[in-house]
């Protein structure tokens, strides 16, 4: 049976979500970095795991950095570990990438950020390959109690539905950088 990994931005989140399904889906057994039972996989971030890398190894105008040579615009965004987030992130990473998964689910938090910190997770999952070749869904949560979750797995937004915000997450996240 394929499951399905749902991925939080906290801990506690991840928690709460166990909590509200359990009724519904049956127990959940933990492992040290999430919880899972027949159905659904269930792990967190702990807000930003992924960052853009450094601009090191783009051109530079007669080899150095300065002020001068600002701005510096690469001619694609690379991803990096955020170095202290390196277990987490090669935890979830590991979650999304199994064979017995089919499915995504972003349970971030509702907004822009929330968006990014999924987006980037998936991204810097595919590696070079490019995406994976999973489906993606969103719970959007305003309230963290039991039925508020259960009803938000009712009404689970598409991937199209959230690709605005997804684009205005990047394009912040990129302008930023810049």
């Amino acid at each position: 049976m394929s499951k399905t990994v749902i991925i939080a931005e906290k801990p506690s989140v991840a928690q709460d979500i166990v909590r509200a399904l359990t009724p519904v889906a049956g127990k959940f057994e933990k492992h040290a970095e999430h919880f899972e039972n027949e159905r659904w996989v269930v792990t967190s971030a702990v807000g930003h795991l992924v960052e853009i890398k450094a601009p090191d190894e783009y051109e530079v105008k007669r080899g150095k950095w300065s002020f001068a040579h600002l701005p510096v615009v690469p001619p694609h965004f690379d991803l990096a570990p955020i170095d202290k987030a390196k277990t987490r992130l090669n935890a979830v990473v590991k979650q999304v990438k199994r064979k017995d998964v089919s499915r995504l689910i972003n349970a971030c938090d509702a907004g822009r950020e929330g968006e990014l910190i999924f987006r980037l997770i998936v991204q810097y999952a595919g590696g070079a390959k490019g995406p994976l070749d999973k489906p993606v869904q969103r719970l959007w949560l305003q309230s963290m109690t039991p039925q508020a979750i259960r009803d938000g797995f009712a009404q689970l937004r598409s991937d199209e539905q959230m690709q605005g915000l997804a684009d205005a997450a990047r394009s912040r996240s990129e302008a930023d950088w810049l």
